[in-house]
């Protein structure tokens, strides 16, 4: 059972706003693919690929944290940390989650397949990055965003424009999130030598991230434009701006606690636009 429970935290199976974070804009892709509701078939197989691919990440970024997260006051009770896993078992769940992915893959067209290798790419060398480039936030952002031009994939067979305004977007929406999520771990980082787009952006951290924050509406605003959507999904472009500024205000002092927690409220964002897109559809 205490190896059960070691396995569910090292996949982070237990803190789901993660999975959120990469489900939501899978599913507004879907939707818009797909001009309303998708083929019921496609709708499982992304949102489980999803879970199997967001643990899949988490177990490689433990790995290749696993000599610094000791270190970090976030981080020091991880399982590879706290010896609940060892480095095998950990690569192990990885291939795991690997197999288990590629076999959902080969339910969706060969297009689809191709596609499917770029995302195990940047899933995987995502987590090094932050040894060699301040931009690492950069690489999870292609990573967490490279569902949306597979969803169009296995949908209509070619990506259209609009895929692309839908993956710049979210591409900026996780730097910005992830860069309140670094500015939590940023003094640990510093004296370890960990990069991230928290420490390059300095003093300038809260003003960039609100920089990305709008240029993802942008995207988005376009991308609603190329759909002809309905004006709920703008409304809820717009609530989510009201969200955006909200968290400016709550990081103001940049206190770890604020910084976390306008991390994790980011998922209502990507909630928000998905309802959008449902609405405009109905």
């Amino acid at each position: 059972m205490n190896q059960l429970n070691a396995y569910i935290r090292l996949t982070r199976l237990d803190k789901p706003v993660g999975t959120y974070l990469l489900l939501w804009p899978t599913l507004w892709a879907l939707i818009a693919a797909a001009q309303g509701i998708p083929d019921w078939s496609l709708l499982v197989i992304f949102s489980l690929g999803v879970i199997v691919m967001r643990s899949a990440g988490c177990v490689i970024n433990d790995y290749a944290d696993r000599k610094v997260d000791g270190h970090v006051k976030r981080t020091n009770s991880r399982p590879l940390v706290d010896g609940s896993l060892n480095e095998k078992q950990a690569l192990a769940a990885f291939f795991v989650l690997l197999l288990v992915a590629l076999v959902l893959v080969l339910f969706l067209n060969y297009q689809t397949i191709l596609l499917s290798f770029v995302a195990v790419f940047l899933a995987t060398l995502y987590p090094f990055m932050k040894r060699y480039t301040h931009f690492p936030q950069v690489f999870l952002g292609a990573a967490f965003s490279w569902a949306i031009p597979m969803a169009f994939m296995a949908t209509l067979e070619t990506i259209p424009a609009v895929a692309w305004w839908l993956f710049s977007a979210n591409l900026l929406w996780t730097v910005a999130y992830d860069t309140l999520y670094a500015m939590v771990d940023r003094d640990d980082d510093l004296k370890i030598g960990v990069k991230s787009t928290a420490i390059l952006f300095g003093r300038f951290d809260k003003l960039i991230v609100f920089i990305l924050q709008l240029l993802m509406l942008a995207c988005c605003f376009q991308a609603g434009i190329m759909l002809s959507l309905q004006p709920v999904y703008f409304m809820t472009l717009g609530l989510s701006l009201g969200l955006f500024i909200a968290h400016q205000v709550s990081i103001k002092s940049r206190e770890r606690d604020a910084c976390f927690a306008a991390f994790k409220q980011n998922h209502y964002v990507g909630l928000l636009i998905l309802f959008g897109l449902v609405v405009s559809y109905i």
